[in-house]
């Protein structure tokens, strides 16, 4: 009953956060079986994502930089952009800024939730770590996938006018984001908690934002605006 509720819980911050992702969605929302659809995609990746990483940790000789920036969140941001890019990116369903938020995120989160398990299912962790899990890791997860997502529908909607910077951009910064985060868990064992906690504000406040900002960008919201006049 206890391995029950764990899992229970490995697995409820990521839906949690999908949903409230989902329906930030202000003017068009997405069918629902192609967000699960890709966050079923995340939940699969973890398999080569842990196979590469497992090479490059043979292969190389490892420190804070390299485990951080190249095996960890190098595998993981180019591997999930390389999934979207492919069998998203062009997908007619893409039809506004604000989908590559919520798909990104839907990967990103598919991915944070399948670690989530093996975690806890491995270390038998406690409902509290459990807690934090959802608090650091997972969140972290989703505002990564905020930040690729905003700039691969940026990239989409531009006009053409500098789509591959953008597109550049959508892989370079939540690499950049995730590196950084998990070079503070790896290198200050007992001071992180005073660098993780302002990094996961301004990642927050900057997701927020660019929730909004993507919104603001939907073609779909001077109809939806017709539609309420008219009702």
């Amino acid at each position: 009953m206890l391995l029950l509720s764990v899992i229970s819980s490995a697995v409820a911050p990521g839906l949690a956060l999908l949903t409230f992702f989902y329906l930030k969605d202000k003017y068009d929302q997405e069918p629902l079986h192609m967000v699960l659809k890709v966050f079923l995609l995340g939940l699969l990746i973890v398999f080569p994502i842990m196979i590469i990483q497992r090479g490059l940790v043979l292969g190389l000789d490892g420190g804070p930089y390299v485990d951080s920036f190249l095996i960890s969140s190098g595998v993981e941001e180019c591997l999930k952009w390389f999934v979207l890019y492919h069998m998203i990116y062009n997908h007619t369903e893409f039809d506004e800024p604000y989908d590559g938020i919520l798909y990104a995120v839907a990967i990103s989160l598919g991915f944070a939730t399948i670690e989530n398990i093996m975690y806890a299912w491995y270390s038998h962790a406690s409902i509290g770590s459990m807690f934090m899990r959802a608090l650091l890791p997972v969140s972290g997860h989703a505002m990564f996938g905020v930040i690729m997502g905003y700039h691969m529908g940026r990239a989409k909607f531009s006009g053409g006018v500098r789509t591959r910077g953008i597109l550049f951009m959508s892989l370079l910064l939540p690499w950049l984001w995730h590196g950084i985060y998990d070079f503070i868990l790896s290198t200050m064992t007992n001071t992180w908690i005073w660098f993780i906690v302002p990094l996961m504000a301004v990642l927050w406040y900057g997701g927020m934002g660019k929730v909004a900002r993507a919104n603001s960008r939907s073609p779909f919201r001077f109809l939806k605006r017709e539609e309420e006049i008219n009702l």
